[in-house]
């Protein structure tokens, strides 16, 4: 059986992910993960000699299409609705402070 995670191991996580848990929310946690834990240690379990890795349960094809050339908006009708613009481009607040 692998070792299942403390009070002390996930309290521990929530810190470094700078999360704000009580200690109901990490004991709700830590039951939850440990769990989980426990089915994947199930999964280990199963022979899967001669089964095929896959990513997807299905086989997913890529369904892009090719580039072309195609009619838009032009500049001015794109800024038409803009509330602020200079030269061409949208003007947006600065929200970087020095």
């Amino acid at each position: 059986m692998a070792q299942r995670l403390t009070l002390e191991q996930i309290a521990h996580v929530a810190r470094l992910a700078r999360l704000a848990m009580s200690e109901d929310e990490m004991r709700q946690m830590e039951k939850h993960i440990n769990n989980l834990m426990a089915q994947f240690e199930r999964l280990q379990e199963l022979d899967t000699t001669g089964v095929e890795p896959t990513a997807h349960s299905f086989p997913v094809y890529n369904v892009m299409r090719e580039d072309e050339v195609r009619p838009s908006l032009s500049q001015d009708e794109i800024l038409a609705n803009a509330p602020d613009q200079r030269d061409g481009c949208f003007l947006v607040p600065i929200i970087v402070e020095e």
